[in-house]
């Protein structure tokens, strides 16, 4: 159990990300809103642990108390890391695939500055994906490099 004030989370004990309330409200579940708590809450973005929001009195909520599934807490293959426009992991493959690249980051970039982006209430650490779009990106054609080194051989 978290002791007060804790700024990491009480299961991994990874340090916590600040959320806004409003990004919490918005992906919780029914059911999980009813036990919602007001105070400030922190993301967990620890893989390995189930928890996805906690706060510095020890409540927590877990992938299954939010609506949609968390990345970084997902395996990887087909996970959606930009909530607001759908940029998933296995479109930017299959991008990659076609055309030597993906162009998801472009995509988002344009979005934003379209000022179409809901960051805040759709990603559930309620900040701008664009970093780990773009780390997704780089990722993915590394890994598509080195699939094809290994294919020539």
């Amino acid at each position: 159990m978290a002791s007060a004030n804790s700024r990491t989370c009480p299961v991994s004990g990874t340090a916590g990300t600040p959320v806004d309330l409003q990004t919490v409200k918005a992906l919780l579940t029914t059911i999980a809103l009813q036990r919602l708590e007001t105070g400030a809450y922190r993301f967990c973005s620890a893989p390995d642990c189930d928890v996805v929001y906690f706060d510095d009195e020890g409540h927590t909520f877990s992938t299954g108390d939010v609506r949609v599934g968390v990345w970084q807490k997902q395996p990887e293959g087909d996970r959606v890391v930009c909530y607001c426009f759908g940029e998933n992991e296995s479109d930017m493959r299959s991008e990659i695939a076609r055309h030597g690249r993906a162009r998801a980051v472009e995509r988002v970039r344009a979005h934003i500055q379209a000022g179409r982006c809901a960051c805040e209430v759709r990603n559930p650490r309620g900040a701008c994906c664009l970093g780990d779009l773009n780390a997704a990106v780089k990722r993915l054609t590394a890994s598509a490099a080195t699939s094809q080194v290994e294919v020539v051989r």
